[in-house]
């Protein structure tokens, strides 16, 4: 009867084994690729600052719209003629090997995500044999749309408030204070942002799955909207600028409130899944 116990135990640690190896093979393929996109991937998030942007588009139409119809207002908030050009300022470093050890960080990153669906597959193929039918048919959807989500914040952070972000930082330059940002603190602060962003995303993603498990519904959700708003607030407030506390509390109670909704449509029918109306 030992043996029996044994040996089932070692053959899954060499199911996993054989994943975590394959999992490994996908990430430094991964990396490899991530290699020849992580400098384009820089240029890109280094966008704001040496190029034009949907937010400096908006500001020069605002500016000229102000100039022709309200040219006193204009005259105190136009731009200080001392103002650097985008085309002027660059990411600096400090330390000898600092751009290639965050273009291994990048290429890391992008290798992860290019990877994450064949990782994905592969928790799901070691996990798979100790599911039901039922659930095995509803856990390819919950990673699809899963990795669909942070993919979605990741792209609505980098072209919709990564540009905010960096407008509201570079507006306190003037003709006495210059912009000099640090190519490791430029690029952690980004990826840590795209990280919160995509699990963001996931929220209703996450309360779909436990709706479906019958371990959430609707009405506890929209019974507990005030206590959601503090939480947004309180894991906004780790960031210390009010801009990016902002950008970051609004989306998060957004995704709670599509948790609500998704719930409700989605969520489990019957007598523990029955929602209420918000």
């Amino acid at each position: 009867m030992q043996d029996e116990k044994v040996m089932p135990f070692l053959a899954r640690l060499a199911e996993l084994r054989t994943r975590l190896l394959w999992c490994a093979v996908a990430l430094l393929i991964g990396t490899g690729v991530g290699w020849n996109l992580s400098e384009r991937f820089l240029t890109f998030i280094e966008g704001p600052l040496t190029g034009r942007t949907y937010l400096s588009e908006l500001k020069e139409t605002v500016y000229e719209a102000a100039r022709r119809r309200f040219p006193r207002l204009y005259e105190r908030v136009k731009p200080a003629p001392g103002d650097p050009a985008p085309a002027d300022r660059r990411l600096n470093y400090g330390a000898p090997l600092e751009p290639f050890f965050v273009q291994v960080k990048l290429s890391m990153v992008i290798g992860a995500v290019l990877a994450l669906p064949l990782m994905l597959y592969q928790t799901w193929l070691f996990v798979a044999p100790g599911l039901t039918r039922t659930e095995r048919r509803l856990v390819v959807p919950f990673i699809t749309a899963g990795t669909l989500s942070f993919c979605l914040g990741a792209v609505f952070f980098l072209c919709v408030i990564w540009p905010v972000i960096i407008n509201f930082s570079l507006s306190y330059e003037g003709p006495g204070l210059r912009s000099w940002f640090n190519l490791s603190a430029y690029v952690n602060f980004c990826l840590r942002l795209i990280l919160i962003f995509g699990l963001v995303f996931e929220l209703p993603v996450v309360s779909l799955i436990l709706a479906r498990l019958g371990l959430l519904e609707a009405r506890f959700l929209a019974r507990h909207r005030r206590f959601a708003f503090l939480a947004s607030a309180i894991v906004a407030a780790f960031h210390a600028d009010l801009i990016t506390m902002a950008v970051v509390w609004i989306p998060l109670y957004l995704m709670y409130e599509a948790s609500i909704w998704v719930v409700r449509l989605l969520g489990r029918r019957g007598p523990t899944g029955s929602a209420a109306p918000a």
